[in-house]
C-alpha cells in the first residue's frame, strides 16, 4: 500500500495502478488519470459505503446531479461543495489512511 498522498500522485506517472492495491484506490487511480470508464466499473461493483461515495463522485463529475445525490445518500454523505479535484484527493486520503 501506498503511506502517503504524494507517493499516490507520483504513481500517475504509471501506465496502470500497482496490482496489489485495494479496488476503491485503483477507482480513484483511474479517476485521477481522467479515465470515468474504468472507474466506474470498479466502483459499480464495489457493494460498501466507500463504493457509494466513488460513485457518487464520478457522477458529480459526469454533471449528473440527480444520480450523485442518489449515491452520496448511499453513502451517508451530503452533496459537497468543494471542487471535483478537492473530493478526489479528499476519498484518496481517506482509502490511504
Amino acid at each position: 500500500m501506498l503511506d502517503s498522498y504524494s507517493n499516490f500522485v507520483k504513481s500517475l506517472e504509471n501506465d496502470r495502478p500497482k496490482e496489489h492495491w485495494s479496488e476503491p484506490l485503483k477507482a480513484m487511480w483511474h479517476a485521477e488519470k481522467g479515465n470515468w470508464e474504468r472507474s466506474h466499473d470498479i466502483a459499480q461493483d464495489l457493494h460498501t459505503t466507500i463504493g457509494s461515495w466513488i460513485h457518487a463522485h464520478l457522477h458529480r463529475q459526469e454533471g449528473d446531479k440527480f444520480n450523485a445525490g442518489y449515491w452520496y445518500r448511499q453513502a451517508n454523505r451530503k452533496y459537497p461543495t468543494n471542487t471535483l479535484a478537492e473530493e478526489r484527493r479528499e476519498i484518496t486520503e481517506y482509502l490511504l489512511a
